[in-house]
């Protein structure tokens, strides 16, 4: 491309030239302190007390804006997300503090402005999206793109540019307070769900930030922030694919450090990860944030940086580019370490060309108004031309936002059992149903930790919900008009109030049917019984629950259990006691609708268990990708670790049948791929989605393998009769591992490929023979296995 100068512009002002050129033209212009500066940010955080994020109160910058902004800003930390301001109040506030960035330094650079996204834009008055561990459960990567795209949508039209999201965290302790931020416990479900979000963010203008990188959902004893002991196969194999996935396949321009130590080395001090790892082996070529604080966390939380100044140096020397929330570490401290030459300039160099380059691709240095805050595009497409003055016509929860919460919470609910056939139940029933619990009629339990009405007003009560949020007793009414619904809550989802109980077994009695709502209700730092901080001793229901679910039980009344939780609890003991029983993963504000429309039909449910549900609440609780030694072993243990219902375990109300597997041929080079063909049929009267699952197993390998580990599934509709072929293309590159030398390979020899509804004994199975030498990975490598719908 040819460079042409426009007269009046400086170079990088040039949107004719190429990103290079101004980007390059535009850092020989600044001094050092003006680079320093880009990898700083700012946090005007509110006079509430109470924290959004981790010993926020202990961090809080006072001084005047000008000094602070003296030099320039490379982000503005959650204008919207930490205060109930209205979408115009928050868009004047973020163009009142991009204009103050620009006036106060020389080149008038503007300042990333980024957000929270984890269940849709977290400020007031925005749809409230289900949680993540609710889009795992749909496994439909197609649907959580879109959904993506409509919380980017938001976000750019209102001025942001990048937003925090998606968790990539494999989960592996069900009781760590984050599991419902996650996408569960497969590191390949994990990666192309993820992956998917991220193609639907960036699609619409918002540069997706990976967290948290890598092993923060490994801790000890499942603690938050706790230290990490896995071995560097655990890391290699579960832990760092969903991220490689997500930037390989999705686009991700950001990765967001993880607060722990893996083996003693925080993880913002470990240029292993962050330089060698990400960006030479991977190739990535977009900025690393600072999890909130993590930069001085290095001296006080971790112990290997004397102070401030000091964990910013390291945390520079390690890879980390931009400091959030608030500049700490870096600024003056960073141009000190340059000066006295413990810091290269040369890495404070790469680190500002990184954020110059994503404010160019923003637009940005364009001009004045592609900094502010735009008005309208709530629309598919990218948001249009900014509309100064029209911000208040910006709807953050829209009816097509709504369109997709509700089919999103739709599909991602899990019907576990439904032994006593009592589902679902037709809308004229003469029953007299009594609704029982804690979730059935508060709209926050159907809301996750990031949901703003859980983390930001819970501290302005006089806000309520900020939303129209209708309970599940509420759609209920609705779902089902002419029946009889008696309510009684019974207990709380927390404390030791026992006076509900005796009136709520009483109430179930008296009716021909109970339908039992319990689980979770999110906060933050102990606030919740889930979501940041909130941690849980074992996987017992919280509170009075399980003494609750036991009286009623005791009536011998039929009972639904309906579970609304952030994270799987045991049910074991309620397994075969219960007439049918569903799993809820914090269904957002559409949730209550979509519980509804199981219940009675309307929805035939599709979802699927993106993490196992254990039988006990005592035994230490471990994933479905264990090796043999981690599964039931008789005569060697007497603790028992098979879960309730297994990975991958959903029902539906049609009877779906797995008829056939093929592979055309049994040999595969180890370079090859090989094509999986499953048939599969509704020999149900209604139409329903099956979600087809593909898992590999390798009974002879170096190192102890898990006994099955999914490589690839489908969603897939089907019409009452009808059958219908997957084919799964799988790339041999599936069956790879980090063998005895920590190096990743294929190796030949036997691979057993199995189909079916979950990870539970798959009924169809093929035996495959990998030919050829070992062959060793380096480099990219293919992450997705392609599937095709066929007639059957």
């Amino acid at each position: 491309m040819t460079s042409v100068n426009v007269p009046g512009l400086a170079p990088w002002q040039d949107a004719a030239r190429t990103t290079e050129e101004r980007v390059e033209s535009l850092l020989a212009e600044l001094t050092l302190e003006e680079k320093v500066a880009q990898l700083g940010s700012i946090w005007i955080q509110s006079d509430e007390p109470g924290n959004v994020a981790p010993l926020q109160d202990r961090f809080v910058v006072d001084g005047g804006m000008e000094e602070r902004l003296r030099y320039g800003l490379g982000h503005l930390t959650r204008v919207y997300g930490t205060a109930p301001l209205s979408p115009a109040e928050g868009a004047a506030r973020l163009r009142s503090l991009q204009e103050q960035v620009m006036a106060a330094n020389r080149h008038g650079i503007p300042a990333i402005a980024h957000e929270e996204c984890l269940t849709g834009f977290a400020t007031y008055g925005a749809t409230a999206y289900p949680t993540p561990l609710a889009w795992a459960a749909t496994f439909d990567p197609a649907l959580i793109e879109r959904m993506a795209a409509a919380i980017g949508a938001d976000l750019r039209a209102a001025g942001v540019h990048q937003g925090l999201s998606p968790v990539l965290d494999v989960v592996r302790d069900y009781r760590w307070g984050r599991v419902e931020e996650t996408l569960g416990e497969d590191p390949y479900l994990v990666g192309q769900l993820g992956a998917a979000y991220v193609r639907g963010l960036e699609g619409a203008g918002i540069i997706a930030t990976l967290k948290h990188f890598a092993g923060y959902a490994a801790s000890r004893a499942a603690r938050n922030q706790a230290p990490v002991s896995i071995g560097p196969r655990e890391l290699a194999d579960v832990i760092l694919p969903p991220f490689e996935t997500a930037l390989r396949e999705g686009g991700a321009r950001s990765v967001m450090n993880s607060y722990t130590d893996l083996d003693g080395v925080p993880v913002g001090a470990n240029p292993h990860l962050l330089r060698r790892l990400l960006r030479e082996e991977w190739g990535f070529e977009g900025t690393v944030v600072a999890d909130y604080w993590s930069i001085p966390f290095l001296a006080s939380m971790h112990g290997v940086a004397e102070d401030v100044p000091a964990a910013g140096a390291l945390a520079m020397l390690a890879g980390i580019d931009v400091e959030l929330p608030e500049t700490h570490g870096y600024g003056e401290h960073l141009v000190g370490h340059v000066r006295a030459g413990r810091v290269d300039e040369t890495l404070v160099d790469e680190s500002a060309r990184r954020v110059l380059r994503q404010k160019i691709e923003l637009g940005l240095l364009d001009g004045d108004p592609a900094a502010l805050p735009q008005a309208g595009g709530n629309g598919a497409g990218p948001a249009p031309s900014p509309v100064p003055g029209t911000a208040d016509a910006l709807d953050l929860d829209s009816p097509r936002n709504r369109r997709l919460a509700a089919t999103v919470a739709e599909r991602s609910i899990v019907l576990l059992g439904n032994t006593a056939r009592v589902l679902p139940l037709p809308p004229d029933t003469t029953f007299r149903v009594a609704v029982i619990g804690p979730c059935a009629d508060d709209p926050r339990t159907l809301l996750g930790c990031y949901a703003f009405p859980n983390h930001v007003l819970d501290r302005y009560p006089e806000h309520g919900t900020g939303l129209p949020i209708p309970s599940v007793r509420q759609r209920l009414a609705e779902e089902f008009p002419h029946v009889e619904l008696c309510h009684a809550p019974g207990a709380d989802v927390t404390g030791d109030d026992r006076s509900g109980i005796g009136p709520a077994a009483e109430l179930a009695a008296g009716c021909d049917l109970a339908l039992l709502f319990v689980g979770d209700r999110a906060g933050l730092f102990g606030g919740g019984t889930s979501g940041e901080g909130c941690d849980a001793a074992d996987l017992r229901l919280p509170g009075l629950q399980p003494d609750l679910v036991e009286a009623v039980l005791a009536t011998g009344t039929p009972t639904v259990l309906v579970v609304v939780s952030g994270r799987p609890y045991a049910l074991g003991v309620y397994k075969d006691r219960v007439a049918a029983a569903i799993q809820a993963f914090f269904p957002g504000v559409e949730g209550g609708a979509a519980l509804a429309g199981v219940l009675s039909g309307r929805v035939n449910p599709s979802g699927r268990l993106p993490v196992q549900i254990p039988a006990s609440p005592a035994i230490n609780p471990s994933t479905y990708l264990q090796p043999p030694l981690g599964r039931k072993a008789e005569g060697i243990t007497v603790l028992d670790p098979t879960p309730a219902y297994a990975f991958g375990h959903g029902l539906s109300y049609a009877a779906i049948e797995y008829v056939a597997m093929t592979t055309g041929l049994t040999e595969c080079p180890v370079d090859g791929e090989i094509e999986v063909s499953v048939t599969v049929r509704n020999a149900g009267d209604r139409p329903a989605e099956e979600v087809v699952q593909l898992y590999a197993s390798d009974p002879v390998a170096q190192v102890a393998r898990p006994a099955l580990q999914l490589v690839g599934f489908a969603r897939v509709a089907l019409a009452p009769g009808e059958s219908r072929v997957v084919a799964f293309d799988v790339p041999a590159d599936a069956f790879s591992y980090t063998g005895v030398e920590l190096r990743r390979i294929v190796e030949p020899g036997i691979v057993t490929l199995a189909a079916g509804p979950s990870a539970d004994e798959p009924p169809l199975r093929q035996v495959i023979r990998l030919t050829g030498d070992t062959r060793e990975l380096r480099g990219a490598r293919r992450l997705t296995t392609r599937t095709r719908l066929l007639e059957g």
